[in-house]
């Protein structure tokens, strides 16, 4: 008999009481029905035994996870800053392309740029991507995490939760990791861009080699690595016709537009306006660059394709890029004409055959 109910029946009817038939049928029923709590009360206590231990294994996962999140989280801010770093550098060296004349150093550095960082950028790019969904993946777990948290009855377990969810501040980590995700990307997407306009701008891959070019995606090249130049001086309209491919040495047509561009925003002394416009006449196509700067003096106008002739200050000019310029289009049996007014501006038009002949391009 269990023992709750004989120690009630010892109080109530003594030690030596004579049970009836009906009295001792309704006991045995009494007993049995303590006896299945006490066998219902065991089991529910180690369900819940096990439940504990699988919530306390759950909230250990948990702090690992969110350990590891705030690794990535620090691993993904250094390599944002040492893109931004690697971005200044490349900057810097566009900075320092437009000042160069000599188009065989510009050929190298391109080479050694798209060389030495393409590599390195495409398993950058593709591990950021796939880190991305990884950091989803865990998002989504850690979600449903949190809805499972609703089926948790043991206060102490629920608050210590909730401290552990203040102290990493899980919903300011989901936002930023993404936005770090994100700026992460742009970034590296940036640093790809410049690479591919550097090797546009130079043509590496084709070198010395005539071939058929398209003179709108050399200027656009071109002015990508000359922005920061112009940016704070001009604004840049484009005003391109309909011109056929032209067959040329891309690299050194490149350079005169370079040199074109820098010399426009060199001419204007506050703000003003780059405008290039191109057509066909005939056999020719002609690329033209004008701006609203301060112009060339009359006296000046015949010796501007002179080599070493400069009328900026000291250092700030070799008098080379005009006569190379002059140089480059005379090997492409084109011409190189120029158009000023003191106080209006200056326009250069550059026209070029649409194909060479044998003799030249061989």
């Amino acid at each position: 008999m269990h023992r709750l109910l004989e120690r009630q029946i010892k109080r109530f009817l003594g030690e030596s009481a004579t049970q009836t038939p009906e009295l001792a049928e309704f006991l045995s029923a009494i007993d049995e029905a303590y006896t299945r709590f006490d066998s219902d009360a065991r089991i529910i206590e180690r369900s819940l035994k096990l439940m504990s231990a699988e919530l306390n294994e759950s909230n250990d996962g948990l702090r690992i996870e969110l350990a590891e999140h705030k690794q990535t989280e620090l691993a993904l801010q250094k390599e944002k800053e040492d893109q931004l770093l690697l971005i200044t550098k490349l900057e810097e060296a566009q900075n320092h392309l437009m000042q160069s004349d000599k188009l065989a150093s510009i050929g190298q550095l391109a080479a050694g740029v798209a060389h030495e960082i393409n590599n390195p950028i495409g398993y950058v790019y593709s591990n950021l991507s796939s880190l991305e969904k990884y950091v989803q993946d865990t998002f989504e777990l850690i979600d449903v995490y949190e809805q499972a948290e609703v089926a948790i009855t043991a206060p102490d377990i629920l608050e210590r939760i909730k401290a552990k969810k203040e102290k990493v501040d899980i919903v300011f980590l989901k936002e930023d990791l993404k936005s770090l995700m994100s700026e992460s990307k742009e970034g590296i997407t940036r640093v790809k861009d410049i690479v591919q306009n550097l090797k546009d701008f130079s043509h590496v891959d084709i070198s010395e080699v005539w071939h058929a070019s398209n003179l709108h995606h050399g200027m656009d090249s071109t002015l990508n690595i000359v922005k920061n130049e112009i940016k704070y001086k001009a604004d840049v309209v484009k005003k391109y016709g309909i011109i056929p491919d032209v067959e040329c040495l891309s690299s050194q047509i490149n350079q005169v537009f370079m040199n074109l561009l820098v010399n426009a925003s060199h001419a204007i002394e506050s703000h003003g306006t780059i405008t290039i416009s191109s057509g066909q006449l005939k056999d020719e196509v002609w690329v033209e660059i004008s701006d609203t700067g301060q112009g060339i003096a009359p006296e000046h106008i015949n010796k501007i394709f002179d080599p070493f002739f400069t009328t900026k200050p000291v250092g700030k000019g070799t008098g080379l890029g005009l006569s190379l310029s002059y140089g480059i289009i005379q090997k492409h049996r084109g011409r190189l004409e120029v158009h000023s007014e003191r106080g209006k501006g200056t326009t250069f038009r550059v026209w070029l055959p649409v194909t060479q002949r044998e003799d030249c391009s061989a």
